[in-house]
C-alpha cells in the first residue's frame, strides 16, 4: 500500500494499523494525517509506548496519558481511582481520535487495560469508548518489555479483535537506496536470511583494531548503555579545550517532567568540546537537519555559546536551544528545553530506534531479543556504510509468532487498498469530511473557496487563489506579483498549516509528481533542504519552482 492510500482511509475515521518496513514511510504519514486534522480544527491525541518514541512525536506514553502509570493490571479499586481523577476523565472525554506510536512495544494486557479505562470513562462499550484508534509499528522490530516467558503482542489482545483494524501496510522503501542491503534486510524479516546473504554481510567485518582506525565520525551502535556511556566519556576526554556544559531548563509538574527527560535522547547535561561527534535528536527542516544528523562541533557561537556543527557533506549549522513538549489538547502539559544533540560515538540500539544513519560500527555479539539486530541494521541506508565488530545467532532473528501473523497483515491490507481503490471518490470525499464534522472539525476549504479577495491581506488572498485551484502564473498575474513572491506565499502557509499537500497537490508538475520519491532521496543523500544541490544533480531537469513545492510535501 502507498503513503497516499493509507493516508486517505486514515481520514475516513476507521481504526488503523499502520505498518511497513523501517524506512516506509510510516511516521511522515501519521505527521501529514495529524497536519490534516489540524487545519480541520480536529486536535488528535498522541501517544507512544515509550518515552524516547513519544518524544519523536510530540505526544506522551499511553500509560501517562490513561493514567495505568507503570501497571498493565487494574484493580477494582484502581480503577475507581482512574475514573475519578478529573484532569485523566477530562482529556479522555475529550478525545476523539488517539494514535499509539511503536505499538510493537506494548503488550496485549496493557493495551486491553488502557481500553478499559477508555470505555469506563467515556460510559461506552465500544472499543476505547469510541474513540478512533490508530496504531503504528512494526512488529519486527523491538517487543514488549516482558517478565514472562512468552511475550502477549498486542495483536493477541482481546480490544485488538473488537476493533476491526484496518491494515494499512505501507510497501514503499525511503530509506535505503542500496538493492543489495535491502534484498538482506528483507530476508531476514522474512526468514529466508541464507549463507548467500551471509557472505555478503561477512564481507562488512571489521575487528576491533581496524574500528580504532576509523573515521570519528562514524557512530557505533552498542546493546548495553555500559558500553556506550564508556566510549562517550573516554573520546571526550581525549579531546583538547575546555568543556561547554549545557543545562535543561524544565518547565511543569515533575512527573511529565521526568517523563520528557526519560524518552529525550538528548542528556539532561550535555557536555560538548570543539571536534565533539555529536548525533542531532531532533527535526528541523528549515535549519537542515534531522534527528539522527550527523556533525563534528567546530565553534561556538559569540554571545549564545550555541554550539555550531559541520555536517558529513560540509555543511554548517548553528543549533540552538529546543522545546520537547507534552500536549494534551493542544495545550502544553510540560516541557524541557535543551540543544537538541547528544555525543554520538557510540549510542545504544534501543535509542537508534528511529533513526536513519548513514554510517555506523556496531557490535551485534550481545544482542538478546528478537528484532534487536534488525532494528540495528536496518538504520542504515547502504551497506557500504554498515561495518560491524561480531554478531550471534540471536542477530539475524525476527520471532517466528510475528513471521505467520506478517502474512495475515499484508494479505488484509491489499484487500483494503483494494476495496478503497474502487470506492468512488465523491463518496470517499463525503465519508472523510462527515468524520471532520463528527469530531467537531471545520471544513475550512468549502467555506473560503466561496470568499473574495481582501485588498488587506496578501497572504489571505494568494490562499484564496490556492483553494479555487488556479495555476502559479494565473495567481502572479492576477497579484501582480512575481512566482518567487507567490511560492513564499504558499511556503507560509503551509508552515503555518493553513494548507496542506492536498491543497497544493495540483501545483505540482505531472514529471516532478512521477519522481517525487527519487526527488526526496537526491534531498536526503545531499543531507540537505537547500534546492541548489538537487537543482544540479537533475542538471535543470526540475525547475526551482517544482522542487521548492516538492520540497513543501516531502518534509
Amino acid at each position: 500500500m502507498t503513503q497516499e492510500s493509507a493516508l486517505a482511509i486514515l481520514k475516513t475515521g476507521a481504526n488503523v494499523f499502520l505498518t511497513g518496513e523501517p524506512g516506509s514511510g510510516k511516521t511522515y504519514t501519521i505527521n501529514a494525517y495529524v497536519d490534516y486534522l489540524r487545519q480541520h480544527g480536529v486536535e488528535p491525541t498522541i501517544t507512544a509506548s515509550t518515552g524516547i518514541a513519544a518524544t519523536h512525536i510530540h505526544g506522551q506514553t499511553i500509560h501517562s496519558w490513561s493514567g495505568i502509570g507503570i501497571k498493565n493490571h487494574l484493580s477494582a479499586y484502581d480503577l475507581e481511582k482512574i475514573v475519578s481523577t478529573e484532569y485523566i476523565v477530562k482529556r479522555i472525554q475529550k478525545t476523539k481520535i488517539i494514535i499509539i506510536d511503536e505499538i510493537s512495544m506494548i503488550d496485549a494486557t496493557t493495551l486491553d487495560t488502557v481500553d478499559k479505562v477508555c470505555r469506563e470513562i467515556k460510559q461506552n462499550d465500544e472499543p476505547f469508548g469510541g474513540i478512533q484508534v490508530v496504531l503504528v509499528g512494526d512488529f519486527f522490530q523491538l517487543p514488549p518489555i516482558s517478565r514472562e516467558k512468552e511475550i502477549n503482542f498486542a495483536f493477541e489482545s482481546d480490544v485488538w479483535k473488537k476493533m476491526k483494524l484496518i491494515i494499512c501496510y505501507i510497501t514503499e522503501q525511503h530509506r535505503q537506496n542500496d538493492d543489495k542491503y535491502f534484498e538482506i534486510l528483507s530476508a531476514i524479516r522474512k526468514n529466508n536470511y541464507n549463507e548467500y546473504h551471509h557472505e555478503y554481510l561477512s564481507k562488512r567485518l571489521i575487528d576491533l583494531e581496524t574500528s580504532k582506525l576509523h573515521s570519528s565520525n562514524t557512530t557505533r551502535l552498542f546493546s548495553h548503555n555500559i558500553d556506550v556511556d564508556n566510549i562517550n566519556k573516554i573520546e571526550l576526554e581525549k579531546l583538547q579545550g575546555v568543556s561547554t556544559r549545557f543545562t535543561m531548563k524544565l518547565k511543569g509538574k515533575d512527573n511529565l517532567v521526568f517523563n520528557l527527560k526519560k524518552g529525550c535522547l538528548s542528556p539532561e547535561i550535555l557536555e560538548l568540546k570543539i571536534g565533539s561527534i555529536v548525533m542531532c535528536t531532533k527535526n528541523n527542516k528549515d535549519k537542515g537537519y534531522v534527528n539522527g544528523t550527523l556533525g563534528t562541533v567546530i565553534a561556538f557561537e559569540s554571545g549564545t555559546f550555541c554550539p555550531i556543527i559541520k555536517t558529513k557533506l560540509g555543511v554548517r549549522i548553528t543549533i540552538d536551544y529546543v522545546d520537547w513538549n507534552i500536549e494534551d489538547n493542544g495545550k502544553i502539559k510540560a516541557s524541557i528545553t535543551q540543544i537538541p544533540l547528544r555525543l554520538a560515538w557510540a549510542i545504544t540500539i534501543h535509542k537508534s530506534q528511529g533513526m536513519s544513519l548513514d554510517e555506523a560500527i556496531m557490535d551485534l555479539s550481545e544482542v538478546f531479543e528478537y528484532g534487536q539486530g534488525y532494528v540495528a541494521l536496518s538504520r542504515i541506508r547502504n551497506l557500504s556504510g554498515l561495518y560491524i565488530l561480531g554478531w550471534n545467532k540471536q542477530t539475524f532473528q525476527v520471532h517466528p509468532h510475528i513471521l505467520k501473523v506478517d502474512v495475515f497483515f499484508r494479505k488484509e491490507s491489499s484487500s483494503a487498498e483494494a476495496i478503497f481503490g474502487d470506492m468512488d471518490k465523491n463518496q470517499l470525499k463525503e465519508i472523510q469530511n462527515n468524520f471532520i464534522i463528527i469530531c467537531g472539525g471545520v471544513l475550512n476549504n468549502f467555506k473560503l473557496k466561496s470568499k473574495t479577495l481582501n485588498n488587506g491581506n496578501t497572504l489571505e488572498n494568494t490562499f484564496l487563489l490556492i483553494l479555487q485551484e488556479k495555476s502559479l502564473l494565473d495567481i502572479s498575474k492576477k497579484r501582480d506579483l512575481s512566482l518567487n513572491t507567490i511560492l513564499g506565499h504558499i511556503e507560509k502557509l503551509f508552515n503555518s498549516k493553513k494548507l496542506t499537500n492536498e491543497d497544493i497537490n495540483y501545483l505540482i508538475e505531472k514529471k516532478t509528481f512521477n519522481k517525487i520519491l527519487d526527488i526526496k532521496k537526491t534531498f536526503q543523500n545531499y543531507d540537505t533542504s537547500k534546492l541548489t544541490p538537487v537543482f544540479k544533480h537533475y542538471k535543470g531537469e526540475f525547475s526551482y519552482e517544482q522542487l521548492r513545492l516538492a520540497r513543501l510535501i516531502l518534509f
